[in-house]
């Protein structure tokens, strides 16, 4: 089977399947989702906590970016779409540094498609010059974690009291819809608020926090395989607990070598 494309994602709506999305920082993880058939693998600027230990994704660059990009697109190279998350201050400029820096990060770094955040008026010029010039863009709605300032914090959306609405949420899945976007990321937004805006576009949408009706799920990896530690997301299911088996792993390890039982005859080479 050849690797997915922009185009195939949204035929996968069309064709009722649901879409599994990952993100993914290296290569030898990518390599593993590839093998797993993981439709689509994000290189997400979530990097900024769980690569870096930084408190939000604003620190990443789009350097650090393309780097990244470019160890999964080595990983996955038969299945997965790959999409880089445009980091913070590489768009929102001008529309032309806006393409320049999607340029780099499809030229430089492998990407097949890229993500960001928002719908304002300037966001919509920004993804229609990108499709234009044949970048394949996918949008994000609802908490968009690079404005978690302006929203008071990573607080789910399209409630009464939260920044967007439900209305304007609706709104913005339409205004990307129309300005070109091939998928949609809804994150911390209300099942039902998620199912109407899925019920609404023709293009796929990809839940995080956002519940069942959507068109396919995305996680942080590390959050999905228990690498992390501390507050989880309650949308965060953990389908094995990395963190305790690499911990028991790296104990014995030091145990063997503390006690001269490693490396033993088995593991040396003679002469």
């Amino acid at each position: 089977m050849p690797k997915l494309t922009a185009f195939d994602i949204q035929k996968m709506k069309q064709e009722g399947k649901k879409i599994t999305m990952l993100t993914a920082y290296d290569y030898s993880l990518a390599s593993i989702f590839d093998e797993a058939k993981i439709d689509i693998l994000l290189i997400g600027d979530s990097m900024g906590q769980a690569i870096y230990g930084a408190s939000t994704t604003l620190e990443v660059t789009l350097n650090m970016t393309i780097r990244h990009t470019q160890a999964v697109a080595r990983g996955a190279v038969n299945y997965s779409l790959i999409i880089a998350d445009m980091p913070f201050l590489s768009f929102g400029l001008t529309v032309d540094e806006t393409v320049a820096n999607a340029g780099r990060l499809i030229k430089e770094g492998h990407a097949e498609a890229v993500k960001l955040e928002g719908s304002s008026d300037n966001r919509i010029k920004e993804i229609e010059a990108m499709v234009d010039i044949g970048i394949p863009v996918q949008g994000h709605i609802g908490l968009i974690p690079q404005s978690a300032y302006k929203l008071g914090g990573y607080k789910v959306q399209g409630k009464n009291e939260s920044y967007f609405s439900e209305e304007q949420l609706l709104s913005d899945a339409k205004r990307l819809e129309a300005a070109g976007c091939f998928s949609i990321i809804l994150e911390a937004i209300p099942l039902a608020v998620a199912k109407k805006i899925t019920e609404s576009i023709s293009i796929p949408t990809i839940g995080i926090g956002a519940g069942p009706n959507c068109d396919g799920q995305v996680l942080v990896c590390y959050d999905m395989l228990g690498c992390t530690s501390g507050h989880k997301p309650k949308f965060v299911k953990q389908y094995v607990n990395l963190h305790q088996i690499i911990l028991d792993a790296v104990n014995k390890y030091a145990k063997e070598v503390k006690d001269g039982s490693y490396p033993s005859l088995e593991h040396s080479y003679e002469g």
